[in-house]
């Protein structure tokens, strides 16, 4: 009896673009070949299982897969790589999506929508850090976090005290609490145990809360003393330990950002603007913007007018043409220009005081 002819799969030079819409529990798979749909499934959440898959029925093609950045960040980006997939991140805001597909979302219709855009090279991969620059992104959010913290709680002491007709005295100031005034704050006696009660579990998370902030300003400071353009950022008018450290944690590499407007829009210190024919409307800052430099560039903007004489002169320049709002934001801007050159030139910033 004859056997049949057994043709062994080879789908060598052939390119397999795969869409996936990642989960916690489970990922949306989208393949396109040719322009055409080929596969659509739902699988385990593991970058092994999606690489077995695609080399027993795909073997010897080349595979790019694409997911949107978010909670699952960067560590399947990585595995898909060291497996051999060509793995690219992107921003879900910047993925072309018709109306149709806004008002028909679901991970299906995601999934196909990042594979569809990848086939034709219209995503925008993102930058990825890598682990030990991602374990410094860590450490100075971790600080941002323990900061809102120590706000909230203090928002709530204060609450407490304004509910029980209790003024602060004026000796103590209403921005920074000193140990004194915590002293103060544990000597107030009340009616009834309840009420102390709370008032010292908030003064307890508070002193936590600064004890844990404090352990991660000594770590920005051991940081700070080991890395030179961490030093360069740092003499920048303005800039102080928590600042350059975020700054730098937060944007990893300078040299990513093409000129000073590719720069200043990524930390979001450029207008949005409403154009159409002759007519353009600013709308102020952009919306899009890194949350966690943007804030700490202004707050340095302010303290800089403070004690470099050219920026005082600049930002009261600013001010005889604009509210001292917009004022701050040119100023702000000038900051980022002075970073980016101490950062690419691996040189402190030197103040020039002419007589």
């Amino acid at each position: 009896m004859n056997q049949p002819n057994c043709t062994k799969l080879s789908f060598k030079g052939q390119h397999f673009f795969i869409g996936l819409d990642v989960h916690k529990i489970n990922w949306k798979v989208d393949i396109r070949l040719n322009k055409t749909s080929i596969k659509r499934f739902t699988m385990d959440p593991t970058p092994e299982q999606l690489a077995r898959f695609m080399r027993n029925n795909y073997p010897g093609g080349f595979y790019h897969s694409v997911y949107e950045a978010g909670f699952c960040g960067y560590w399947i980006h990585r595995r898909l790589v060291e497996l051999g997939i060509d793995n690219i991140i992107v921003n879900a805001a910047d993925i072309p999506t018709s109306h149709k597909e806004k008002d028909r979302r679901d991970d299906k219709i995601d999934s196909a929508k990042l594979a569809r855009e990848l086939e034709n090279g219209s995503l925008k991969a993102i930058f990825v850090p890598t682990p030990l620059q991602q374990s410094l992104r860590s450490l100075a959010r971790l600080r941002y976090q323990h900061r809102n913290q120590v706000t909230r709680i203090k928002n709530r002491i204060k609450m407490f005290l304004h509910l029980h007709g209790l003024k602060i005295p004026g000796q103590f100031s209403q921005s920074y609490w000193s140990s004194s005034f915590i002293t103060w704050l544990k000597s107030i006696r009340f009616d009834y145990v309840s009420n102390a009660h709370y008032l010292l579990h908030y003064i307890q998370q508070l002193e936590d809360q600064r004890t844990l902030m404090n352990d991660a300003l000594k770590q920005m400071r051991m940081h700070c003393r080991e890395n030179r353009v961490l030093s360069c950022i740092r003499s920048v008018s303005g800039l102080g330990i928590v600042s350059a450290f975020t700054i730098y944690a937060e944007l990893v590499d300078m040299r990513r950002f093409k000129d000073l407007d590719h720069f200043a829009s990524y930390v979001g210190l450029v207008p949005s603007k409403d154009s159409s024919g002759d007519w353009t409307a600013v709308q102020g800052l952009t919306p899009h913007y890194s949350r966690y430099v943007r804030y700490l560039l202004v707050e340095c903007a302010w303290r800089a007018i403070g004690v470099d004489p050219a920026l005082t002169q600049a930002y009261a320049n600013f001010c005889r043409k604009m509210p001292k709002q917009k004022a701050i934001i040119k100023i702000a801007k000038k900051l980022l220009n002075r970073i980016r050159y101490v950062w690419l030139n691996e040189k402190e910033y030197v103040i020039v005081i002419t007589e």
